[in-house]
């Protein structure tokens, strides 16, 4: 989201930005919490403040209002279909829009629209961006041929250099295609003075947790890969220790899996951490709930594309523990990397809630000065290497790119 207490100067004035006028559609499934949707909105609030014309082609969702009120227009449209029928039949509807809306350049963020969207840019001879939101797995052939539209763009964006070597190394696209910009902070948004008391308060009472008690927050959907069966044993670990008064919150959509949800109130059950590990749902105040957690916990067990949570709890000021598993580490400075010293955060190897409970255990033992300095150097961090502004720019600067590329040919 780009919000009022941006700098003027962040980004050049409309008349002046060679993207002014210039209209750019973006095409993704829906508009709904995630990466992939946020990162769309962003870059349509980007395009916005420098007087392009921001589309996004999308089935809707929650977020549509955010993109309407940021000065995008979105566009209804059946983009999160897999049919390869419909697909072929979208390919002609989105080619007329684009052509209607005189698009210059289309850009997809998910794997069935970049099939309708490369369609669509080649028979109207414009530009094709991709951005790999994740990493996309696939063994058979069938998959990786569905899976390499993502690096079939005239420009990939990787959002992680993790992302970038999966792209180079499983689709053979050439170095000089692929372009890095990791996902953007809003760091306005994400900064513990935008938060009021109120808002923390509010949250803790919401999820019943006592006055006394310290919070350890998972915040992702539940699907089995993001690693809340570890964060579960750990947590058991910690409470046999005699580790008293924390709460477990578990903050996100179960999308339909109803039956890893009751696998793990099975577990939970189990190793005698009813009400202490709790399921809350979707948050919608993610910056009030970094911040009433005394940890933030990504104890992921597959490799992820990018470390979101990772980012945003450390631009709190959020002590972060996370697996040491595809680009999540390279959110986080810890040893054997960094010293001591320059720490942000904890890694430790995925699946192993042994090592999950020791650096949560150490991190709840931090001291007061100690808590202060990581805070300060977390968000220092996350300040010189992930902002918002960084991400825009170096995206609408891959679009300068190819429209002059495209004009001078």
């Amino acid at each position: 989201m780009i919000t009022a207490s941006r700098p003027a100067s962040a980004f050049p004035r409309a008349s002046t930005h060679p993207l002014a006028g210039r209209t750019i559609l973006q095409i993704i499934p829906e508009l709904d919490a995630g990466g992939a949707e946020r990162t769309a909105i962003d870059v349509a609030a980007g395009l916005a403040e420098i007087g392009a014309r921001a589309l996004v082609a999308s089935e809707g969702g929650r977020l549509v209002g955010e993109l309407q009120a940021h000065g995008g227009v979105w566009i209804p449209f059946p983009a999160g279909t897999k049919s390869p029928f419909a697909m072929l039949a979208n390919v002609r509807k989105l080619a007329r829009i684009a052509y209607h809306e005189r698009a210059d350049l289309i850009h997809a963020r998910s794997r069935a629209p970049a099939w309708v969207g490369l369609g669509a840019a080649r028979s109207l001879g414009i530009p094709f961006v991709t951005t790999f939101h994740g990493a996309y797995a696939g063994r058979s052939g069938p998959k990786r041929l569905y899976n390499s539209v993502m690096a079939r763009g005239d420009v990939v964006i990787a959002n992680s250099g993790f992302t970038a070597g999966l792209v180079k190394s499983v689709y053979g696209t050439p170095p000089e295609r692929i372009v890095t910009l990791q996902r953007g902070t809003d760091l306005a948004e994400f900064s513990p003075a935008a938060v009021a008391a109120e808002r923390v308060d509010a949250l803790r009472r919401k999820w019943e947790v006592a006055p006394h008690e310290r919070i350890v927050l998972l915040a992702g959907r539940l699907t089995g890969w993001k690693g809340q069966k570890v964060l579960i044993e750990a947590a058991a670990r910690l409470r046999r220790r005699g580790v008293r008064d924390i709460v477990y919150i578990l903050a996100g959509d179960h999308q339909g899996r109803d039956g890893y949800v009751k696998e793990l109130d099975r577990l939970i059950g189990e190793r005698g951490l009813t009400g202490i590990v709790r399921r809350v749902g979707h948050c919608t105040d993610m910056p009030a709930a970094y911040l009433a957690a005394s940890i933030v916990a990504v104890p992921s067990t597959e490799p992820e594309a990018f470390g979101r949570v990772a980012v945003e709890a450390q631009a709190m000021g959020t002590p972060v523990v996370v697996s040491n598993l595809g680009a999540v580490p390279e959110t986080v400075l810890a040893p054997p990397e960094a010293t001591p010293a320059r720490r942000t955060g904890w890694r430790v190897p995925a699946g192993d809630a042994d090592a999950l409970a020791e650096a949560l255990d150490e991190v709840l033992s931090l001291g007061a000065s100690a808590q202060e300095g990581l805070a300060q150097r977390a968000r220092t961090h996350v300040e010189q290497h992930f902002s918002l502004e960084a991400m825009i720019s170096g995206t609408l600067a891959v679009y300068g790119e190819l429209l002059a590329a495209r004009r001078k040919a």
